[in-house]
């Protein structure tokens, strides 16, 4: 009798899930599985969608070519609450250099050994196990003679210690730090949608170590160490010498914006940013879009979040002066003729520096111009969010310490080109909210 209960039960229970799910022919549509949605990436703030007048509104310069105002919309996203710092894009290239150490030595202490039938087979990727490299010291430190030996390929391979007494016997070579990867590019998936010998490869740009020539979608991989050297190359005739030898990797210096990085080094970095967010996420079962990827801000996302949601504004701290009430400089930027140290600093200042925008958002003008995801371009051609992408001259905003006042106001914008590394740039990342509002 019990099991006839229990045999009735189960069939009431399937009968009524089956109900509930179109098993009478409804539609009920086929849902994702639901994730908190709310939460903001660390480091970030949110920046609500909404509408602001983007453009020149107020000062103007004799032959300054700048955008007409315009009315543009945009979609609530996410966005770094500083500029990237040395410490934030040292962890990016020591993540490159620990990698590259390790599959191209083929150091099997630090790959994940397959198990069950995975481990019979020979296996077709080798997946390195980052618990046992954590932040590279466990790798770099390991006594074992044939770590040390693979190492050594990593290492400058030159004459220099039989003059520096073995000094200089592990210098890292940084021309072999080069990030190789694939990214979808929705150009030339708009272009290749038509050809009927379509291939999906075709609609990705590939960042290789050895690119085909001929093949207009492979490039070759990104060198990801800053160029030091640029405090020299900008400045021929000043005195930068601690700078170039310092400014990267002296710990002073940390919590400093990084420089010297190109429009394709930031891309490569924001790119890295998400392949490193989402292997966390497949680990936490997370659907693998739970986070939009990360990326530069467009020219019009960069001017939105600047403004902080006040309209018709000169600065991003809301003013029409450079100054606040007490006197106080409130950016970091050229004073006057060429006062560079009124403002508290000779060159850049630490990314926290000065007070917030009213989104929370840091030195939106002012210590080091910002790369954006935009081609250069005096025109803003749509009303929602609107990009130029193609062109080798990038859009750089916000304006640097080596600008004066003009160029820190929210409308303006430069250029440089996408493979010109320069003391003064650097960047930010945004990543988009998936849906209108953060709070529903």
């Amino acid at each position: 009798m019990k099991k006839f209960y229990f045999l009735a039960i189960s069939l009431l229970a399937l009968l009524l899930s089956s109900c509930g799910k179109g098993g009478q022919g409804e539609l009920v549509g086929a849902y994702n599985r639901k994730f908190k949605n709310n939460a903001i990436p660390l480091g970030m703030v949110y920046v609500p969608g909404g509408r602001n007048l983007l453009g020149m509104t107020d000062e103007d310069i004799t032959f300054y070519q700048g955008k007409q105002s315009k009315m543009v919309s945009m979609s609530p996203f996410f966005m770094d609450q500083t500029e990237i710092t040395n410490a934030e894009y040292r962890q990016f290239v020591n993540w490159v250099r620990d990698s590259i150490a390790i599959t191209k030595g083929n150091i099997d202490d630090y790959f994940i050994k397959p198990k069950g039938n995975a481990a019979a087979g020979a296996q077709k990727f080798k997946v390195i196990d980052w618990r046992k490299v954590g932040n590279g010291s466990n790798l770099w430190n390991n006594k074992k003679q044939d770590v040390q030996t693979k190492l050594k390929a990593m290492y400058i391979n030159d004459n220099l210690s039989n003059f520096t007494h073995g000094r200089n016997d592990k210098d890292i070579d940084i021309k072999l730090l080069r990030y190789a990867y694939v990214e979808k590019n929705t150009d030339m998936a708009l272009e290749n949608s038509a050809l009927p010998n379509r291939q999906r490869i075709d609609d990705y740009d590939i960042y290789t170590d050895n690119p085909t020539p001929g093949k207009v979608n492979e490039h070759p991989s990104i060198m990801v160490y800053p160029d030091t050297l640029v405090w020299r190359k900008d400045y021929t005739y000043e005195y930068n010498d601690p700078m170039v030898e310092a400014y990267f990797n002296h710990p002073s210096y940390d919590k400093y914006p990084v420089v010297g990085v190109t429009w394709d080094q930031a891309r490569a970095f924001s790119n890295w940013r998400t392949q490193f967010y989402e292997n966390v996420a497949r680990q936490r079962k997370l659907p693998y879009n739970s986070r939009l990827k990360y990326d530069l801000p467009t020219e019009a996302e960069f001017e939105y979040a600047a403004r902080g949601g006040r309209t018709q504004t000169k600065y991003p701290w809301g003013g029409p002066y450079i100054m606040n009430a007490k006197g106080c400089l409130q950016a970091n930027f050229k004073v006057g003729r060429g006062n560079y140290a009124d403002d508290g600093a000779l060159y850049t200042v630490e990314a926290r520096a000065y007070l917030p925008n009213d989104y929370g958002l840091y030195n939106m003008a002012g210590n080091v111009a910002e790369w954006t995801l935009n081609s250069y371009n005096t025109s803003l051609p749509e009303d929602k969010n609107p990009i130029f992408r193609k062109g080798r001259r990038k859009t750089v905003k916000g304006g640097s310490w080596k600008d004066i006042g003009f160029f820190l106001q929210n409308s303006v914008a430069q250029f440089e080109y996408q493979d010109v590394p320069r003391s003064y740039i650097g960047f930010r990342c945004v990543s988009h909210y998936p849906g209108n509002n953060i709070i529903n």
